[in-house]
């Protein structure tokens, strides 16, 4: 990357795209290189400028902001940093298909009501992050994965007996990595499936609906005081802001502290968890940045449960799953189009052998 960020900006609002170039270009460590108010101008100025990120609108004139993400993510790869109205489902639902199809990470398009810079200065902070995120080029021809690779052969051979809950965490690059997991699963799937990812609040309140849409299986924000029990076949999704725990068997929905600068975090669902359930757990931990999910992961192995992380090559941000197979975290590390087929499997034999 150049000294300073190069950005291609991509909007179908004349007024919505001078605030966001004039926003830009008043950090001296940005370079706005072009705009663009439709998916086809998108396309041809990302293969001719080679910026170093884009912000994209998914409303757009012509060809849409979503097949443009999908154009860019399989021909072009290129951060991509997608900037849409929270309000309009159908928006929201478009946004998780671009998450899905490769871009990085979303912001909510400014409203007017946010304090004096306070947007502003949010989005020149994600533009930094995700312009520093290697792309991983989204052709399905590419997704063939290589052979597993185990880490602890002994660890990932004993059975402790029938799972009673799986967990799946997930930050940047999340929403397609979870879909490619979830859709590889049996249904009905025999356990409660708890799932925390991180996305900003305005999106994740609709990200529930978007994945049951989208694998057939029933996705819920769980009640406070709710039995886990109750829930196979379920995936029960940590609502945005709160903690995700289990306690006595039941459900637990908390303000505590944030982990990692996150709330929910994933550390604090899967400590729970071992806690509870000791070996009786199976848990992922799939891309995304920073460290959250590691140290939750390891205390899952040290109870005995069975945990998997994702490899680097198939992660948007090896960042979590990094730290999970550096402490030894992780029993095996495997690309992510085989994590949901191991999931199945160890879940599965476990029962059979009970």
């Amino acid at each position: 990357m150049s000294e300073r960020i190069r950005v291609l900006v991509v909007e179908d609002s004349l007024t919505v795209r001078r605030h966001l170039i004039d926003v830009l270009s008043a950090d001296p460590g940005m370079q706005v290189v072009g705009e663009a108010a439709d998916g086809e101008e998108a396309i041809r100025l990302c293969e001719s400028l080679r910026p170093d990120i884009v912000t994209m609108d998914m409303v757009l004139s012509g060809m849409s902001g979503l097949a443009a993400t999908e154009h860019i993510m399989a021909h072009c790869p290129t951060p991509i940093l997608i900037v849409s109205a929270s309000f309009n489902r159908g928006e929201v639902f478009t946004t998780y298909q671009a998450l899905a199809a490769g871009a990085i990470e979303v912001v909510e398009k400014p409203t007017g009501a946010e304090p004096s810079g306070a947007w502003e200065a949010h989005f020149l902070a994600t533009v930094r992050v995700v312009a520093r995120v290697k792309p991983v080029r989204h052709l399905r021809g590419r997704l063939t994965p290589p052979a597993p690779r185990l880490i602890d052969r002994a660890a990932t051979d004993s059975k402790p007996g029938p799972y009673r809950v799986a967990a799946i965490g997930a930050s940047t690059g999340g929403p397609g990595a979870i879909l490619t997991v979830l859709s590889a699963l049996p249904q009905p799937f025999p356990l409660p499936l708890l799932l925390v990812l991180h996305i900003n609040p305005p999106f994740g309140d609709s990200f529930a609906e978007w994945l049951e849409t989208r694998t057939g299986l029933r996705v819920r924000f769980p009640d406070d005081g709710a039995l886990v029990s109750s829930t196979e076949n379920t995936v029960s999704m940590a609502p945005p802001g709160r903690h995700l725990v289990v306690r006595d068997g039941r459900f637990r929905l908390t303000h505590d502290a944030e982990r990692h600068s996150c709330r929910p975090s994933i550390d604090v669902l899967f400590e729970s968890l071992a806690r509870e359930y000791a070996s009786d757990v199976a848990a992922c931990l799939l891309t995304g940045m920073g460290r959250d999910g590691a140290s939750g992961l390891l205390a899952i192995r040290a109870a005995g449960g069975h945990t998997i992380a994702q490899d680097e090559a198939s992660s948007v941000v090896y960042g979590m799953p990094r730290e999970a197979a550096r402490i030894g975290a992780a029993d095996r590390i495997l690309p992510l189009s085989q994590i949901g087929p191991a999931l199945a499997r160890a879940v599965l034999e476990s029962r059979e052998g009970a």
